[in-house]
């Protein structure tokens, strides 16, 4: 997983700015897009590559992205309603906006639910993670593999829930109460066969 730096970021304001273009200024171009975004691992690069903190800050101004305001990127960049999003996430409606207006905070599942709910692809689901302050999906974990595998691939989290449940991994969506917000869904999988028709 990709080391979290201690950077001073002083001065470096927070928020919409920051989830909307990158700010970087030595390509001479606005990064609208979240994909389009220099990942950590490359930003780090250049870092240690560079003469002196001051000409790397000079070219890169590292600054964090509110959640809330990465998801609404993510909604227009998407064109995908919140309602639309909350209902593919699996999320219980009052939970998922208020992970939009930024009055609650989510755990890991709830925000790769989310991912799910937007249709991101594996990098913008690898920054909704970091801009949460939460772990990244890691390809060494098994659990972690089926899900990148569904994320690359395009499925719906109710289709990625029914590879974890196939393959004996606990589900994003939990079949029993769980974390606030999370709506429960009781599957059944009396064949054993792991299906379920839950659609895309």
């Amino acid at each position: 997983m990709s080391a979290q730096s201690g950077a001073n970021r002083a001065a470096i304001p927070r928020g919409g700015a920051d989830c909307d273009a990158s700010a970087s200024r030595d390509s001479g171009r606005t990064v609208t897009s979240i994909e389009d975004q220099p990942l950590t691992e490359e930003l780090l690069e250049r870092l240690l590559e560079s003469s002196s903190p001051d000409a790397y800050l000079s070219e890169v101004e590292p600054g964090d992205c509110e959640l809330s305001d990465l998801l609404l990127t993510l909604v227009r960049e998407k064109g995908v309603s919140r309602a639309a999003a909350i209902a593919g996430s699996g999320l219980s409606a009052p939970y998922g906006y208020q992970l939009f207006t930024g009055a609650r905070h989510p755990n890991r599942d709830a925000a790769i639910m989310m991912a799910f709910g937007l249709r991101c692809n594996l990098v913008e689901t690898q920054r909704l993670l970091k801009s949460a302050g939460l772990s990244e999906l890691w390809c060494k974990r098994r659990r972690d593999a089926i899900i990148i595998y569904c994320v690359s691939h395009g499925y719906s989290r109710a289709r990625c829930d029914d590879e974890l449940f196939r393959l004996g991994e606990e589900t994003l969506l939990k079949v029993a109460p769980g974390e606030p917000g999370e709506r429960v869904e009781r599957r059944r999988h009396a064949d054993g066969s792991g299906s379920a028709s839950l659609g895309n």
